[in-house]
Protein backbone atom coordinates (compact mmCIF):
# COMPACT_ATOMS: atom_id res chain seq x y z
CA UNK A 1 0.00 0.00 0.00
CA UNK A 2 1.03 3.52 -0.57
CA UNK A 3 2.27 4.94 3.03
CA UNK A 4 1.30 8.45 2.12
CA UNK A 5 -2.00 8.09 0.65
CA UNK A 6 -3.06 5.27 3.71
CA UNK A 7 -1.77 7.62 6.23
CA UNK A 8 -3.41 10.67 4.28
CA UNK A 9 -6.98 8.84 4.71
CA UNK A 10 -6.35 8.00 8.18
CA UNK A 11 -6.17 11.44 9.11
CA UNK A 12 -9.50 11.99 6.91
CA UNK A 13 -11.29 9.38 8.91
CA UNK A 14 -9.76 10.83 12.52
CA UNK A 15 -11.08 14.57 11.22
CA UNK A 16 -14.24 13.19 9.96
CA UNK A 17 -14.85 11.05 13.63
CA UNK A 18 -13.35 13.74 15.81
CA UNK A 19 -15.19 17.26 13.83
CA UNK A 20 -17.47 19.27 15.81
CA UNK A 21 -20.85 18.76 16.28
CA UNK A 22 -22.23 21.33 13.90
CA UNK A 23 -19.53 19.86 11.38
CA UNK A 24 -20.88 16.72 11.50
CA UNK A 25 -24.50 18.29 11.70
CA UNK A 26 -23.86 19.67 8.25
CA UNK A 27 -22.63 16.63 7.07
CA UNK A 28 -25.33 14.46 7.93
CA UNK A 29 -27.71 17.00 6.63
CA UNK A 30 -25.81 17.43 3.30
CA UNK A 31 -26.05 13.48 2.64
CA UNK A 32 -29.75 13.52 3.88
CA UNK A 33 -30.74 15.82 1.11
CA UNK A 34 -28.45 14.07 -1.31
CA UNK A 35 -30.85 10.85 -0.27
CA UNK A 36 -34.31 12.67 -0.69
CA UNK A 37 -33.18 14.15 -4.08
CA UNK A 38 -31.72 11.18 -5.18
CA UNK A 39 -35.17 9.32 -3.74
CA UNK A 40 -37.42 11.94 -5.40
CA UNK A 41 -35.59 11.36 -9.12
CA UNK A 42 -35.14 7.82 -9.29
CA UNK A 43 -38.76 6.40 -7.90
CA UNK A 44 -40.20 4.79 -10.85
CA UNK A 45 -42.72 1.32 -10.08
CA UNK A 46 -44.76 0.71 -6.91
CA UNK A 47 -45.99 -2.98 -6.76
CA UNK A 48 -48.82 -3.68 -5.12
CA UNK A 49 -48.91 0.22 -3.20
CA UNK A 50 -45.92 -1.00 -1.87
CA UNK A 51 -42.55 1.42 -3.51
CA UNK A 52 -40.50 -1.24 -5.08
CA UNK A 53 -38.27 0.18 -7.31
CA UNK A 54 -34.78 -1.84 -8.73
CA UNK A 55 -32.52 1.08 -8.69
CA UNK A 56 -31.54 3.18 -5.06
CA UNK A 57 -29.09 5.31 -5.77
CA UNK A 58 -29.01 7.33 -2.35
CA UNK A 59 -28.87 4.52 -0.40
CA UNK A 60 -25.35 4.25 -2.24
CA UNK A 61 -24.06 7.65 -1.19
CA UNK A 62 -25.29 7.28 2.51
CA UNK A 63 -23.30 3.69 2.83
CA UNK A 64 -20.21 5.72 1.55
CA UNK A 65 -20.78 8.05 4.61
CA UNK A 66 -21.25 4.87 7.03
CA UNK A 67 -17.89 3.76 5.61
CA UNK A 68 -16.59 6.74 6.28
CA UNK A 69 -17.35 7.88 9.40
CA UNK A 70 -18.70 5.39 11.33
CA UNK A 71 -22.04 3.52 11.98
CA UNK A 72 -23.60 6.77 13.61
CA UNK A 73 -24.09 7.72 10.74
CA UNK A 74 -26.82 5.08 10.15
CA UNK A 75 -29.33 7.72 11.52
CA UNK A 76 -29.05 9.54 8.39
CA UNK A 77 -30.07 6.72 6.20
CA UNK A 78 -32.80 6.16 9.25
CA UNK A 79 -34.16 9.94 8.93
CA UNK A 80 -33.89 9.97 4.98
CA UNK A 81 -36.41 6.69 4.65
CA UNK A 82 -38.31 8.05 6.69
CA UNK A 83 -38.60 11.77 5.00
CA UNK A 84 -38.49 9.57 1.39
CA UNK A 85 -41.72 7.75 2.23
CA UNK A 86 -43.79 10.45 4.15
CA UNK A 87 -42.87 13.20 1.33
CA UNK A 88 -41.33 12.04 -2.03
CA UNK A 89 -43.02 8.35 -1.71
CA UNK A 90 -46.11 9.08 -0.20
CA UNK A 91 -46.13 5.56 0.80
CA UNK A 92 -49.62 4.68 1.96
CA UNK A 93 -47.81 2.39 4.61
CA UNK A 94 -48.16 2.81 7.98
CA UNK A 95 -45.88 4.95 10.58
CA UNK A 96 -44.86 1.68 12.33
CA UNK A 97 -43.89 0.07 9.53
CA UNK A 98 -42.53 2.59 7.86
CA UNK A 99 -39.88 3.21 11.20
CA UNK A 100 -39.56 -0.31 11.05
CA UNK A 101 -38.07 -0.01 7.58
CA UNK A 102 -36.09 3.09 8.38
CA UNK A 103 -34.63 0.80 11.25
CA UNK A 104 -33.74 -2.38 9.03
CA UNK A 105 -32.08 -0.27 6.45
CA UNK A 106 -30.32 1.49 9.34
CA UNK A 107 -29.40 -1.19 11.27
CA UNK A 108 -28.48 -4.08 8.56
CA UNK A 109 -26.38 -1.27 6.51
CA UNK A 110 -24.61 0.32 9.42
CA UNK A 111 -23.33 -3.05 10.85
CA UNK A 112 -21.92 -4.05 7.03
CA UNK A 113 -20.32 -1.22 6.55
CA UNK A 114 -18.72 -1.83 10.28
CA UNK A 115 -17.78 -4.58 9.43
CA UNK A 116 -16.22 -3.96 6.20
CA UNK A 117 -14.39 -0.69 7.38
CA UNK A 118 -12.97 -2.04 10.83
CA UNK A 119 -12.78 -6.21 10.27
CA UNK A 120 -12.56 -6.65 6.62
CA UNK A 121 -9.87 -3.17 6.72
CA UNK A 122 -11.59 -1.94 3.66
CA UNK A 123 -9.73 1.15 2.39
CA UNK A 124 -11.81 4.04 1.71
CA UNK A 125 -9.83 5.08 -1.36
CA UNK A 126 -10.36 2.12 -3.15
CA UNK A 127 -6.83 1.87 -4.62
CA UNK A 128 -6.27 -1.96 -4.45
CA UNK A 129 -8.71 -4.71 -6.18
CA UNK A 130 -9.28 -6.58 -2.34
CA UNK A 131 -10.91 -2.85 -1.37
CA UNK A 132 -13.83 -3.00 -4.47
CA UNK A 133 -14.11 -6.70 -4.48
CA UNK A 134 -14.88 -6.01 -0.51
CA UNK A 135 -17.06 -3.17 -1.13
CA UNK A 136 -19.30 -5.31 -3.77
CA UNK A 137 -19.64 -8.32 -1.77
CA UNK A 138 -20.33 -6.19 1.59
CA UNK A 139 -23.46 -4.18 -0.50
CA UNK A 140 -24.68 -7.69 -1.65
CA UNK A 141 -24.89 -9.33 1.81
CA UNK A 142 -26.24 -6.29 2.69
CA UNK A 143 -28.69 -6.17 0.08
CA UNK A 144 -29.90 -9.82 0.77
CA UNK A 145 -30.56 -9.09 4.51
CA UNK A 146 -32.27 -6.25 4.18
CA UNK A 147 -34.35 -7.77 1.18
CA UNK A 148 -35.14 -10.72 2.76
CA UNK A 149 -36.07 -8.80 6.23
CA UNK A 150 -38.15 -6.46 4.22
CA UNK A 151 -40.27 -8.66 3.04
CA UNK A 152 -40.83 -10.87 6.09
CA UNK A 153 -42.34 -7.53 7.41
CA UNK A 154 -44.22 -6.55 4.82
CA UNK A 155 -45.91 -10.24 4.83
CA UNK A 156 -46.49 -10.39 8.39
CA UNK A 157 -47.96 -6.72 8.09
CA UNK A 158 -50.43 -8.02 5.26
CA UNK A 159 -48.82 -5.57 2.53
CA UNK A 160 -47.61 -8.93 0.33
CA UNK A 161 -48.72 -12.44 -0.04
CA UNK A 162 -46.36 -15.31 0.67
CA UNK A 163 -45.92 -16.09 -3.04
CA UNK A 164 -45.34 -12.40 -3.76
CA UNK A 165 -41.72 -11.96 -1.83
CA UNK A 166 -39.58 -13.41 -4.46
CA UNK A 167 -41.09 -10.86 -6.89
CA UNK A 168 -41.18 -8.23 -4.34
CA UNK A 169 -37.32 -9.80 -2.95
CA UNK A 170 -35.98 -9.06 -6.51
CA UNK A 171 -36.19 -5.96 -7.00
CA UNK A 172 -35.27 -4.55 -3.59
CA UNK A 173 -32.00 -6.78 -3.89
CA UNK A 174 -31.45 -5.96 -7.61
CA UNK A 175 -31.89 -1.78 -6.81
CA UNK A 176 -29.82 -1.73 -3.42
CA UNK A 177 -26.53 -3.46 -5.52
CA UNK A 178 -26.52 -1.77 -8.04
CA UNK A 179 -27.24 1.79 -6.01
CA UNK A 180 -24.11 0.63 -4.03
CA UNK A 181 -22.06 -0.47 -6.85
CA UNK A 182 -22.30 2.35 -8.65
CA UNK A 183 -23.18 5.81 -6.19
CA UNK A 184 -20.92 4.08 -3.51
CA UNK A 185 -17.60 3.75 -5.16
CA UNK A 186 -18.30 7.29 -6.97
CA UNK A 187 -18.85 8.86 -3.76
CA UNK A 188 -15.84 7.11 -1.82
CA UNK A 189 -13.51 8.73 -4.81
CA UNK A 190 -15.20 12.00 -4.47
CA UNK A 191 -14.46 12.14 -0.84
CA UNK A 192 -11.39 10.90 0.02
CA UNK A 193 -9.28 9.06 -3.01
CA UNK A 194 -9.72 11.30 -6.24
CA UNK A 195 -7.57 14.57 -7.24
CA UNK A 196 -9.33 17.74 -7.71
CA UNK A 197 -9.19 18.54 -11.50
CA UNK A 198 -7.94 21.64 -12.52
CA UNK A 199 -9.90 24.11 -14.98
CA UNK A 200 -6.83 23.09 -17.27
CA UNK A 201 -7.68 19.69 -17.12
CA UNK A 202 -11.23 19.89 -17.24
CA UNK A 203 -11.11 21.62 -20.43
CA UNK A 204 -8.74 18.90 -21.80
CA UNK A 205 -11.55 16.88 -20.94
CA UNK A 206 -14.02 18.31 -22.45
CA UNK A 207 -13.87 16.15 -26.08
CA UNK A 208 -12.73 13.42 -24.17
CA UNK A 209 -16.30 13.89 -22.23
CA UNK A 210 -18.26 14.28 -25.31
CA UNK A 211 -17.28 11.33 -26.73
CA UNK A 212 -18.17 9.29 -24.16
CA UNK A 213 -21.42 11.08 -23.30
CA UNK A 214 -22.52 10.34 -27.56
CA UNK A 215 -21.18 7.10 -26.96
CA UNK A 216 -23.25 6.19 -24.10
CA UNK A 217 -26.63 7.73 -25.66
CA UNK A 218 -26.09 6.19 -29.11
CA UNK A 219 -26.07 2.91 -27.18
CA UNK A 220 -29.01 3.54 -25.12
CA UNK A 221 -30.40 4.70 -28.11
CA UNK A 222 -30.04 1.61 -30.12
CA UNK A 223 -30.89 -0.69 -26.72
CA UNK A 224 -34.85 1.13 -26.13
CA UNK A 225 -35.61 1.69 -29.73
CA UNK A 226 -35.32 -2.14 -30.34
CA UNK A 227 -38.27 -4.85 -29.10
CA UNK A 228 -37.61 -6.02 -25.80
CA UNK A 229 -36.39 -9.24 -27.18
CA UNK A 230 -33.29 -7.25 -29.11
CA UNK A 231 -32.27 -4.67 -26.76
CA UNK A 232 -30.74 -7.42 -24.40
CA UNK A 233 -28.27 -8.09 -27.55
CA UNK A 234 -27.22 -4.87 -27.58
CA UNK A 235 -26.95 -3.90 -23.94
CA UNK A 236 -23.11 -5.26 -24.70
CA UNK A 237 -22.89 -1.86 -26.65
CA UNK A 238 -22.50 0.11 -22.88
CA UNK A 239 -19.25 -1.90 -22.22
CA UNK A 240 -17.41 -0.05 -24.71
CA UNK A 241 -17.15 3.62 -23.58
CA UNK A 242 -17.09 1.97 -19.60
CA UNK A 243 -14.52 -0.34 -20.30
CA UNK A 244 -12.60 2.63 -22.23
CA UNK A 245 -12.95 5.52 -19.63
CA UNK A 246 -11.65 2.56 -16.58
CA UNK A 247 -8.63 2.32 -19.26
CA UNK A 248 -7.83 5.19 -19.94
CA UNK A 249 -8.63 7.12 -16.25
CA UNK A 250 -8.48 4.48 -14.52
CA UNK A 251 -11.53 3.83 -10.76
CA UNK A 252 -12.28 7.63 -11.59
CA UNK A 253 -13.24 6.93 -14.77
CA UNK A 254 -14.93 3.73 -14.37
CA UNK A 255 -17.11 5.21 -11.65
CA UNK A 256 -17.69 8.50 -13.42
CA UNK A 257 -18.86 6.54 -16.86
CA UNK A 258 -21.26 3.84 -14.78
CA UNK A 259 -22.89 6.93 -12.99
CA UNK A 260 -23.59 8.70 -16.17
CA UNK A 261 -24.20 4.61 -17.85
CA UNK A 262 -26.88 4.44 -15.27
CA UNK A 263 -28.48 7.61 -14.91
CA UNK A 264 -29.12 7.56 -18.97
CA UNK A 265 -30.41 4.29 -18.68
CA UNK A 266 -32.64 5.05 -15.87
CA UNK A 267 -34.14 8.30 -17.61
CA UNK A 268 -34.55 6.59 -20.77
CA UNK A 269 -36.28 3.21 -19.67
CA UNK A 270 -38.77 5.60 -17.78
CA UNK A 271 -39.38 8.04 -20.72
CA UNK A 272 -40.14 5.19 -22.69
CA UNK A 273 -42.28 3.19 -20.12
CA UNK A 274 -40.32 -0.20 -19.52
CA UNK A 275 -42.16 -2.06 -16.88
CA UNK A 276 -40.50 -3.12 -13.90
CA UNK A 277 -39.93 -6.52 -14.63
CA UNK A 278 -38.13 -5.23 -17.88
CA UNK A 279 -36.68 -2.75 -15.82
CA UNK A 280 -35.35 -5.02 -13.61
CA UNK A 281 -33.92 -7.19 -16.20
CA UNK A 282 -31.45 -4.25 -17.78
CA UNK A 283 -30.80 -3.31 -14.03
CA UNK A 284 -29.06 -7.26 -13.36
CA UNK A 285 -27.13 -6.73 -16.57
CA UNK A 286 -26.27 -3.25 -15.61
CA UNK A 287 -24.78 -4.52 -12.22
CA UNK A 288 -23.00 -7.21 -14.33
CA UNK A 289 -21.39 -3.47 -16.33
CA UNK A 290 -20.98 -2.21 -13.10
CA UNK A 291 -18.54 -4.57 -11.84
CA UNK A 292 -16.59 -5.06 -14.75
CA UNK A 293 -15.95 -1.42 -15.31
CA UNK A 294 -14.52 -1.04 -11.13
CA UNK A 295 -12.72 -4.16 -11.78
CA UNK A 296 -11.37 -2.86 -14.74
CA UNK A 297 -10.44 0.89 -13.43
CA UNK A 298 -9.19 -0.74 -10.30
CA UNK A 299 -6.48 -2.96 -11.73
CA UNK A 300 -5.48 -0.23 -13.50
CA UNK A 301 -5.34 2.29 -11.42
CA UNK A 302 -3.62 -0.30 -8.98
CA UNK A 303 -1.12 -0.77 -11.60
CA UNK A 304 -0.53 2.93 -12.33
CA UNK A 305 -0.23 3.16 -8.62
CA UNK A 306 2.54 0.66 -8.66
CA UNK A 307 4.60 1.97 -11.49
CA UNK A 308 4.02 5.51 -9.34
CA UNK A 309 5.61 3.92 -6.19
CA UNK A 310 8.28 2.03 -7.97
CA UNK A 311 9.36 5.06 -9.45
CA UNK A 312 9.34 7.09 -6.47
CA UNK A 313 11.16 4.03 -4.56
CA UNK A 314 13.85 4.33 -7.39
CA UNK A 315 14.57 7.69 -7.01
CA UNK A 316 15.26 7.56 -2.99
CA UNK A 317 17.73 4.78 -3.19
CA UNK A 318 19.43 6.91 -6.35
CA UNK A 319 19.14 9.67 -3.70
CA UNK A 320 20.39 7.19 -0.71
CA UNK A 321 23.22 5.85 -2.88
CA UNK A 322 24.35 8.81 -3.99
CA UNK A 323 24.56 10.23 0.00
CA UNK A 324 26.47 6.71 0.77
CA UNK A 325 29.22 7.30 -2.24
CA UNK A 326 29.37 10.79 -0.38
CA UNK A 327 29.66 9.40 2.96
CA UNK A 328 32.47 6.48 1.91
CA UNK A 329 34.08 9.40 0.34
CA UNK A 330 34.00 11.05 3.07
CA UNK A 331 35.14 8.56 5.13
CA UNK A 332 37.57 7.45 2.74
CA UNK A 333 39.42 10.72 2.65
CA UNK A 334 39.36 11.48 6.92
CA UNK A 335 41.81 8.06 6.68
CA UNK A 336 44.15 9.92 4.64
CA UNK A 337 43.83 13.31 6.54
CA UNK A 338 47.17 12.90 8.21
CA UNK A 339 48.51 11.68 5.66
CA UNK A 340 47.55 14.66 3.29
CA UNK A 341 48.60 17.17 5.96
CA UNK A 342 52.25 15.77 6.18
CA UNK A 343 52.29 15.74 1.99
CA UNK A 344 51.35 19.53 1.81
CA UNK A 345 53.49 20.04 5.39
CA UNK A 346 56.84 18.91 3.39
CA UNK A 347 56.25 21.89 0.45
CA UNK A 348 55.20 24.26 2.80
CA UNK A 349 58.40 23.74 4.80
CA UNK A 350 60.48 23.95 1.69
CA UNK A 351 58.54 27.28 0.30
CA UNK A 352 59.27 28.67 3.70
CA UNK A 353 63.04 28.16 3.34
CA UNK A 354 63.05 29.10 -0.03
CA UNK A 355 61.44 32.04 0.42
CA UNK A 356 64.17 32.83 3.95
CA UNK A 357 66.81 32.21 1.26
CA UNK A 358 65.94 34.37 -1.52
CA UNK A 359 65.23 37.33 1.20
CA UNK A 360 68.95 36.53 2.41
CA UNK A 361 70.33 36.56 -1.14
CA UNK A 362 68.42 40.14 -2.02
CA UNK A 363 69.30 41.37 1.64
CA UNK A 364 73.32 41.02 0.47
CA UNK A 365 75.48 43.93 -0.68
CA UNK A 366 76.06 42.10 -4.22
CA UNK A 367 72.88 39.45 -4.99
CA UNK A 368 73.45 36.41 -6.46
CA UNK A 369 70.06 37.02 -8.82
CA UNK A 370 70.20 33.87 -11.06
CA UNK A 371 70.32 32.01 -7.72
CA UNK A 372 67.60 33.77 -6.10
CA UNK A 373 65.65 32.99 -9.66
CA UNK A 374 66.30 29.62 -9.74
CA UNK A 375 64.99 29.06 -5.73
CA UNK A 376 62.01 31.29 -6.64
CA UNK A 377 61.21 28.99 -9.23
CA UNK A 378 61.73 26.30 -7.20
CA UNK A 379 59.31 28.01 -4.34
CA UNK A 380 56.68 28.30 -7.04
CA UNK A 381 56.82 24.72 -7.81
CA UNK A 382 56.54 23.63 -4.37
CA UNK A 383 53.36 25.93 -4.06
CA UNK A 384 51.61 24.63 -7.58
CA UNK A 385 52.04 21.34 -5.88
CA UNK A 386 50.56 22.10 -2.71
CA UNK A 387 47.76 23.88 -4.56
CA UNK A 388 46.84 21.08 -6.99
CA UNK A 389 46.78 18.19 -4.07
CA UNK A 390 44.26 20.73 -2.04
CA UNK A 391 42.66 21.37 -4.92
CA UNK A 392 41.92 18.41 -6.25
CA UNK A 393 41.21 16.70 -2.83
CA UNK A 394 38.51 19.53 -3.02
CA UNK A 395 37.39 18.57 -6.22
CA UNK A 396 36.88 14.91 -5.27
CA UNK A 397 34.87 16.00 -2.15
CA UNK A 398 32.80 18.24 -4.20
CA UNK A 399 31.58 16.08 -7.17
CA UNK A 400 28.16 14.27 -6.31
CA UNK A 401 26.66 13.87 -9.50
CA UNK A 402 28.50 12.10 -12.62
CA UNK A 403 29.98 14.30 -15.24
CA UNK A 404 30.82 11.07 -18.04
CA UNK A 405 33.77 12.69 -20.24
CA UNK A 406 36.93 11.28 -22.24
CA UNK A 407 39.28 10.14 -20.24
CA UNK A 408 43.09 8.70 -20.31
CA UNK A 409 43.68 5.93 -17.72
CA UNK A 410 46.93 6.83 -16.87
CA UNK A 411 46.39 10.29 -15.72
CA UNK A 412 43.14 8.74 -13.56
CA UNK A 413 45.68 6.51 -12.04
CA UNK A 414 48.56 9.54 -11.55
CA UNK A 415 45.52 11.42 -10.33
CA UNK A 416 44.00 9.37 -7.08
CA UNK A 417 47.86 8.15 -6.36
CA UNK A 418 48.90 11.91 -5.73
CA UNK A 419 46.02 11.60 -3.07
CA UNK A 420 47.78 8.46 -1.53
CA UNK A 421 50.81 8.35 -2.06
CA UNK A 422 52.14 10.37 1.16
CA UNK A 423 49.73 8.01 3.29
CA UNK A 424 51.75 4.85 2.07
CA UNK A 425 55.24 6.34 2.18
CA UNK A 426 54.26 7.58 6.35
CA UNK A 427 54.08 3.49 6.43
CA UNK A 428 57.10 2.44 4.02
CA UNK A 429 54.97 1.13 1.36
CA UNK A 430 56.25 1.59 -2.32
CA UNK A 431 53.38 1.90 -4.93
CA UNK A 432 54.38 0.79 -8.52
CA UNK A 433 52.08 2.11 -11.57
CA UNK A 434 52.45 0.19 -14.74
CA UNK A 435 49.97 1.16 -17.35
CA UNK A 436 50.52 -0.47 -20.76
CA UNK A 437 50.93 2.65 -23.65
CA UNK A 438 48.25 1.13 -26.18
CA UNK A 439 44.97 2.17 -23.64
CA UNK A 440 42.27 3.91 -25.77
CA UNK A 441 40.45 6.35 -23.60
CA UNK A 442 37.42 5.45 -22.15
CA UNK A 443 34.25 7.29 -21.17
CA UNK A 444 33.34 7.77 -17.75
CA UNK A 445 32.95 10.02 -14.58
CA UNK A 446 36.88 10.84 -13.27
CA UNK A 447 35.90 11.51 -9.61
CA UNK A 448 33.81 8.23 -9.53
CA UNK A 449 36.73 5.82 -11.48
CA UNK A 450 39.69 7.54 -8.86
CA UNK A 451 37.55 6.65 -5.56
CA UNK A 452 37.52 2.93 -6.71
CA UNK A 453 41.22 2.68 -7.27
CA UNK A 454 41.61 4.76 -4.32
CA UNK A 455 39.25 2.28 -2.05
CA UNK A 456 41.29 -0.54 -3.56
CA UNK A 457 44.79 1.26 -2.51
CA UNK A 458 43.60 3.07 0.50
CA UNK A 459 42.54 -0.74 2.07
CA UNK A 460 46.00 -2.23 0.83
CA UNK A 461 47.19 0.40 2.54
CA UNK A 462 45.83 -0.12 6.02
CA UNK A 463 46.17 -4.21 5.35
CA UNK A 464 49.71 -3.98 5.27
CA UNK A 465 50.18 -1.59 8.06
CA UNK A 466 48.09 -3.80 10.32
CA UNK A 467 50.21 -6.37 9.87
CA UNK A 468 53.29 -4.29 10.45
CA UNK A 469 55.34 -5.16 7.37
CA UNK A 470 58.47 -2.86 6.39
CA UNK A 471 58.51 -3.32 3.24
CA UNK A 472 54.78 -2.74 1.81
CA UNK A 473 54.56 -3.08 -1.95
CA UNK A 474 51.37 -1.93 -4.23
CA UNK A 475 51.27 -2.91 -7.72
CA UNK A 476 48.46 -0.89 -10.14
CA UNK A 477 48.37 -2.07 -13.75
CA UNK A 478 46.59 -1.07 -16.85
CA UNK A 479 46.52 -3.52 -19.45
CA UNK A 480 44.36 -4.03 -22.79
CA UNK A 481 42.58 -7.60 -23.41
CA UNK A 482 40.54 -8.84 -26.04
CA UNK A 483 37.56 -11.04 -25.82
CA UNK A 484 35.89 -9.06 -25.25
CA UNK A 485 37.49 -6.30 -25.66
CA UNK A 486 38.15 -4.79 -22.21
CA UNK A 487 40.84 -2.65 -20.00
CA UNK A 488 41.54 -4.33 -16.88
CA UNK A 489 42.94 -2.34 -13.87
CA UNK A 490 44.33 -4.61 -10.92
CA UNK A 491 45.59 -3.36 -7.85
CA UNK A 492 47.49 -6.23 -6.32
CA UNK A 493 49.79 -6.03 -2.68
CA UNK A 494 51.84 -8.02 -0.63
CA UNK A 495 50.16 -7.32 2.61
CA UNK A 496 48.48 -10.49 4.76
CA UNK A 497 45.24 -11.34 1.78
CA UNK A 498 41.57 -11.87 2.00
CA UNK A 499 39.70 -15.01 3.59
CA UNK A 500 37.82 -17.38 1.62
CA UNK A 501 34.58 -16.67 3.52
CA UNK A 502 34.88 -12.70 3.68
CA UNK A 503 36.00 -13.04 -0.35
CA UNK A 504 32.87 -14.58 -1.12
CA UNK A 505 30.57 -11.65 0.30
CA UNK A 506 33.76 -8.98 0.06
CA UNK A 507 31.08 -6.58 -2.32
CA UNK A 508 28.03 -7.19 -0.26
CA UNK A 509 26.88 -3.77 1.56
CA UNK A 510 27.84 -3.92 5.39
CA UNK A 511 30.39 -6.38 4.77
CA UNK A 512 33.90 -5.28 6.55
CA UNK A 513 36.90 -6.99 8.64
CA UNK A 514 37.57 -3.46 10.47
CA UNK A 515 36.67 -2.71 13.65
CA UNK A 516 35.40 1.14 12.69
CA UNK A 517 34.67 0.44 9.07
CA UNK A 518 31.24 1.23 7.63
CA UNK A 519 31.21 -2.04 5.17
CA UNK A 520 30.06 0.29 2.14
CA UNK A 521 33.38 1.02 -0.13
CA UNK A 522 33.81 -2.00 -1.72
CA UNK A 523 29.76 -2.32 -2.50
CA UNK A 524 30.24 0.99 -3.72
CA UNK A 525 33.01 0.55 -5.90
CA UNK A 526 31.07 -2.38 -7.80
CA UNK A 527 28.02 0.09 -8.26
CA UNK A 528 30.44 2.63 -9.44
CA UNK A 529 32.29 0.06 -12.41
CA UNK A 530 28.44 -1.62 -13.18
CA UNK A 531 27.17 1.81 -13.56
CA UNK A 532 29.85 2.01 -16.39
CA UNK A 533 29.07 -1.26 -18.26
CA UNK A 534 31.97 -2.90 -16.21
CA UNK A 535 32.33 -5.28 -13.69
Amino acid sequence: RSVPRTLELGGMLTRLGSLSLPYQAATAGAFLLAYVALEWISFIHEYKGVPITPWNPGLGVVFALMVLGGPRYGAVLFAGVVIAETTVLQTKLQWPIILAIATIFATVYGTVATVARNYLRLDVGLYHLRDVVILLVAGVCGAVLAALLLSLLLVLDAQLETSDVLIAAGPFLVGDVIGMAVMTPLTLRLVSGSRPLSIGRLRDLVPELLLYGVLVAASLVIIVGAQSADGFKFFYLLFLPVVVAGVRHGLDGACASLAFTQFGLVGIMHLYGFDARAFTEFQILMLVLSATGLIVGVVVSERRNADRLAREAEARLKEKEAEATQAARNNLVSGMASALAHEINQPLTAVRALARSVQHILGTSDPDLPRAADNLATLIAHIDRAGAVVSHMREFLRRGRPHVSTLDVRSILDDALSLVRAQASAHTIAIDLDVADDLPPVHADRVQLEQVVLNFVHNAIEAIAGAGRTDGRIRIAAARFDGPARIEIGISDNGPGIGDELAERLFTPLTTSKSEGLGLGLSICAAIVESHGGR
